[in-house]
C-alpha cells in the first residue's frame, strides 16, 4: 500500500477524504470515538480500517483533521502529542458557530485576529499543521469536474515540507495548491468557507470552487 493516512473524524468530510485516499492507493484508517458508526463505511470500503483517534495518530504517517470545528481541539488532545510530532496534519476544519447563518453568512467562533488552526498549532506545537480542504464542500473535495479547469486550494502552515506533502496529495485529488504562507494566513483562508457557502444558502448552488488567476506580464 501507499503512505498511511489517518483521518480524525468520521463524519461526511472524513469519509469522503478517506474514500478518496483509498482510491489513490493510500492505506487509510479513520479515527473515531464510536467505532460502531463505521460499520457501513467499512462494508463499502473493506480496504479501510477504523480505530480510536489515539490509535490512528500513532499508526498514520500523515493526518487529516476532518471534525466539526467545535470538536477540533478535542480531537487533537485525544491523540498522544508525541504521536503527532513531526507529522503533517492537514486541517480541513472551519470554526463554524452553532448559530444560524445571517442572510446566508455563517457565524464563526473565532475572530480575524486568530484562526482555529492557530489554536490547534498551540495545542500541539510539534505537529506540522497545514490548512486545506476547508474552502469547498465535501462533494467536490476529491477529483471534482469543473469542465477541464483545475480549481485552487489555498493552503498555509509553518513547515515547508508539510506544505509540499499536502500539495502532492491535493494534486492527486485534482487541485492546484496555492501556498499563502505561515499559520497566520489561516485567518484569511478559513473565512473562504463563509464566501463559498453564500451561493448555496441563497440559490442552492453548491457546485463551485475558487480559482486564482494571474495576469500576463508584458
Amino acid at each position: 500500500m501507499g503512505k498511511k493516512i489517518g483521518i480524525l473524524g468520521s463524519g461526511a468530510v472524513g469519509k469522503v477524504l478517506a474514500a478518496g485516499a483509498l482510491k489513490h492507493g493510500y492505506d487509510v484508517m479513520i479515527g473515531t470515538r464510536d467505532a460502531g458508526k463505521m460499520a457501513e463505511w467499512l462494508a463499502e470500503f473493506p480496504a479501510g480500517r477504523a480505530g480510536t483517534p489515539k490509535e490512528t495518530a500513532k499508526w498514520a504517517e500523515l493526518i487529516i483533521l476532518a471534525t466539526k470545528g467545535s470538536a477540533a481541539e478535542g480531537a487533537i488532545r485525544m491523540c498522544d502529542s508525541e504521536d503527532l510530532a513531526g507529522k503533517t496534519v492537514i486541517d480541513a476544519t472551519n470554526p463554524i458557530a452553532d448559530t444560524a447563518p445571517d442572510h446566508g453568512v455563517l457565524h464563526y467562533f473565532t475572530t480575524l485576529e486568530e484562526s482555529l488552526m492557530e489554536r490547534l498549532q498551540q495545542v500541539n506545537t510539534k505537529a506540522h499543521f497545514v490548512k486545506a480542504f476547508n474552502s469547498v464542500g465535501n462533494a467536490l473535495m476529491v477529483n471534482p469536474d469543473f469542465g477541464g479547469t483545475r480549481a485552487t486550494m489555498f493552503i498555509c502552515g509553518n513547515d515547508s515540507g508539510a506544505k509540499a506533502e499536502t500539495a502532492e496529495l491535493l494534486d492527486r485529488f485534482g487541485w492546484d495548491a496555492e501556498d499563502m504562507g505561515g499559520v497566520e494566513a489561516a485567518r484569511a483562508i478559513e473565512p473562504l468557507c463563509m464566501l463559498w457557502c453564500i451561493p448555496g444558502f441563497a440559490r442552492n448552488q453548491w457546485n463551485h470552487a475558487f480559482k486564482l488567476v494571474r495576469s500576463v506580464v508584458k
